[in-house]
């Protein structure tokens, strides 16, 4: 139990700092407004979490601080300029409802920042949608202006996407002000997977499902361009990262990891292909709990019938071992 306890720590150490590298990113594009939205979340989200914790009769553990990096997680896929109260209200129903309400972290059964980008998605549409132009800073209190559609909206209606492949690298589009950075995204996932902070089995079947298919079925008339877009737009990649291959989600095995991953990134794509749906991925990891409970649930079986299986073993070797000791010797 201890160790389990450890590996979920530095599980959460590993996510906080790839999140607040993307943090100083947003910072470097949007000013100290990204900074503050950061911050207010992660107070917001550490109160819910203690105040949850202490209502339920636990004790507030280091394995509990989990609810930071979720609230960095919300804060990063939305404008940097979001109004502070419909955040600190999204923050609250991941904490309160999407997680507490079900039992807490050790009975999670999808991601608490997808479930609130939902709940916010269906209230303030609007206004999450909404962006500004990197580079355009937004005092702490002043109201935004020259708002802008993000570079997904733009590239799933109209098939264009008017930024070189180094703003691309870079994150030099208009977006949710940390699922941008594809750069710094890749290398987190490197690095997450290397030290199974996240599922590897989930990201790589979420990448290949979106890649699969936008070659298979192009949204544009180049298969490349299909390709690398729909994989730099509409959160795919911050997405795959942080709330598909999330380790308290996604199924253990990375086989059936995989093909849970490939089913989002699958269905995902086609809502863009055929509804033109920002952010898709998004809505689709929440749907899809059900199929990620089934394969945790036959992974349980399967593990179940292995400890059966190797009892039945060990005991039989026991039951020869000891008649062999009691035969009468050769005389």
């Amino acid at each position: 139990m201890l160790k389990k306890a450890r590996k979920e720590r530095l599980i959460w150490l590993d996510i906080m700092i790839t999140l607040l590298t993307l943090e100083l990113m947003s910072y470097f594009y949007y000013g100290i407004r990204s900074v503050f939205l950061a911050g207010i979340c992660v107070v917001t989200g550490f109160a819910a979490e203690l105040i949850s914790i202490r209502l339920m009769g636990r004790k507030f553990t280091a394995d509990d601080l989990t609810c930071t990096s979720d609230a960095l997680i919300i804060a990063l896929m939305f404008p940097a300029v979001m109004d502070y109260h419909v955040s600190v209200l999204a923050v609250l129903f991941a904490v309160i409802v999407a997680k507490n309400l079900f039992g807490g972290r050790l009975n999670m059964i999808f991601s608490p920042a997808a479930a609130a980008y939902v709940f916010v998605l269906t209230s303030w549409e609007r206004q999450l949608l909404q962006y500004t132009e990197p580079h355009i800073k937004t005092g702490l209190f002043e109201e935004p202006a020259a708002l802008v559609k993000s570079a997904s909206y733009v590239f799933d209606h109209t098939g264009s996407f008017g930024h070189t492949d180094f703003e691309i690298l870079l994150g030099n589009f208009s977006g949710p002000s940390g699922a941008v950075s594809i750069l710094l995204l890749a290398v987190a996932a490197v690095v997450l997977m290397m030290r199974r902070s996240i599922s590897a089995g989930a990201f790589i079947g979420t990448i290949f499902g979106t890649g699969l298919f936008a070659v298979v079925t192009p949204i544009v008339s180049s298969r490349g361009d299909s390709l690398k877009y729909s994989l730099v737009t509409n959160m795919v990649l911050f997405a795959a990262i942080y709330l598909v291959s999330d380790v308290r989600i996604a199924p253990k095995r990375d086989y059936y990891a995989f093909f849970y991953g490939l089913f989002i990134g699958v269905i995902s794509y086609v809502l863009v292909l055929t509804g033109a749906k920002e952010n898709a991925i998004v809505i689709v990891s929440v749907l899809f709990t059900p199929i990620a409970l089934g394969f945790k649930h036959l992974e349980k079986h399967i593990e179940k019938a292995a400890v059966e299986a190797s009892a039945e073993a060990n005991a039989e070797v026991v039951t020869e071992t000891a008649a062999g000791e009691g035969a009468p010797a050769d005389e």
